[in-house]
């Protein structure tokens, strides 16, 4: 009879209370966040690796160079690479041969594109394609130009304009600065974390120091300065350390090599410093923290909208209210994981199905066995995750609010009715 309908939708704020509650986060944190930076500071990468590159007219070998060009026409003739063979008693070979214009100017010159690829797409005029120049090099056999890949640099970035443009139309200003520490993420990364990589060092803690600077400063840069946004980190960090612990105990279990692609193979080639089963450590780590993000600042923000309509429900209740929640993101997010997994990996179940292999044994191989653990390890940090988040939510919340059934208000201090949301 006696509450106003204006306080059973805001929490009511005890100023004191609300100080103890930032100070416990913050002396949770604050060690951690400094400790990432000092790590960062200790393993900043020195440039003492060997750098190569395979672009612009750069010699790769002996004369030869990376080169690009635009395709002008395709026609059915003799392929290049089979022409003089008659010579010496071969046979020359009828294939399509591509016309390329070269961006550095001259004349047309002719690719031969690998069959596979020819089946999934034919070059259309236009399209602008890398090649691999030979012409330079004293060679009496093969084709004096070589195809490497189409170059997709303009579809990429209008794909990226446009995912920026709708993220920060639906989401306002909080998108754009979502936008804005995803780039400072990934220029972190590629600034920070794979030098130090390519230098040698140990990856697990590059990959922690790394991942834990940027859920620092994308979550707060994103989400703002405030309790909500502090438990999720605490959530964040605290699946990060599962899916480490997690992931270095199975690289070594279940004997992952790290060498299951062409890419692993070349690094190791030119890196021999480098720690392929480290880099796929360093990898799962990378993965399960966006996905952790994900899931983290949901279940915070839950339990406050939770407490911000039932002011003063127990702890016990806002935990099982924020955990039926939980629940149905556990699940819908773990099918996320493995669905997008599975699709990456469509041709390998492809080869088994054509293959007298079990499902099974095609599992356990290399390349599957690798995706298979990612998914398992993202999914037991983001499932542990999500009921620590909750908790600590509650305790938050709880510290920072009047808290109590009744919800009475203390005789030395009178509480303010605000919204949890816009203040802490």
């Amino acid at each position: 009879m006696g509450h106003s309908h204006s306080h059973d939708q805001a929490i009511l704020i005890d100023p004191a209370r609300r100080r103890r509650a930032s100070i416990i986060l913050w002396a949770l944190l604050a060690p951690v966040g400094a400790l990432a930076l000092v790590m960062v500071i200790v393993l900043w990468p020195q440039g003492s690796y060997d750098r190569f590159a395979l672009n612009g007219s750069m010699d790769v070998a002996g004369g030869a160079s990376m080169q690009t060009g635009t395709v002008t026409r395709s026609l059915e003739q003799d392929c290049p690479s089979s022409q003089g063979l008659e010579e010496v008693g071969g046979k020359t070979l009828s294939c399509t041969v591509t016309y390329v214009m070269p961006s550095d100017g001259g004349a047309e010159i002719q690719l031969e594109i690998p069959a596979e690829q020819l089946q999934a797409r034919q070059p259309r005029a236009g399209d602008e394609l890398r090649y691999l120049d030979l012409s330079a090099v004293d060679t009496t056999s093969g084709a004096p130009y070589v195809f490497v890949d189409y170059v997709r640099t303009l579809p990429m970035i209008l794909l990226a304009l446009a995912y920026a443009l709708v993220v920060v139309l639906v989401a306002g200003w909080r998108g754009t600065r979502a936008m804005i520490g995803l780039v400072g993420g990934l220029v972190f990364m590629v600034a920070y974390m794979v030098p130090a990589l390519l230098e040698g060092g140990n990856p697990v803690l590059i990959a922690l120091t790394g991942s834990t600077t940027i859920m620092f400063v994308a979550l707060y840069f994103a989400h703002g300065l405030n309790a909500k946004t502090s438990t999720a980190l605490l959530g964040t960090l605290f699946g990060l350390a599962v899916t480490a612990g997690l992931a270095v105990w199975l690289t070594d279990a279940a004997a992952l090599t790290g060498a299951n692609d062409e890419h692993a193979m070349t690094l190791s080639t030119v890196a021999p410093q480098v720690s392929l089963p480290g880099l796929l450590i360093c990898g799962l780590l990378i993965g399960g923290m966006g996905v952790l993000n994900d899931v983290t600042i949901t279940q915070s923000a839950t339990v406050w909208e939770l407490a911000e309509t039932a002011p003063h429900a127990k702890a016990s209740e806002l935990f099982l209210k924020g955990m039926r929640i939980g629940r149905d993101h556990i699940a819908s997010t773990v099918y996320t994981i493995a669905f997008a997994y599975a699709g990456a990996a469509l041709p390998v179940l492809a080869i088994a199905a054509l293959s007298d292999q079990s499902f099974g044994t095609t599992l356990g191989t290399g390349g599957m066995a690798e995706e298979v653990i990612r998914i398992l390890i993202g999914s037991i940090g983001l499932v542990l995750a999500i009921p620590v988040t909750t908790a600590i939510a509650v305790i938050v919340v709880k510290a920072t609010g009047t808290g109590g059934a009744h919800g009475r208000r203390s005789a030395r201090a009178t509480p303010t009715p605000i919204a949890i949301d816009s203040q802490l």
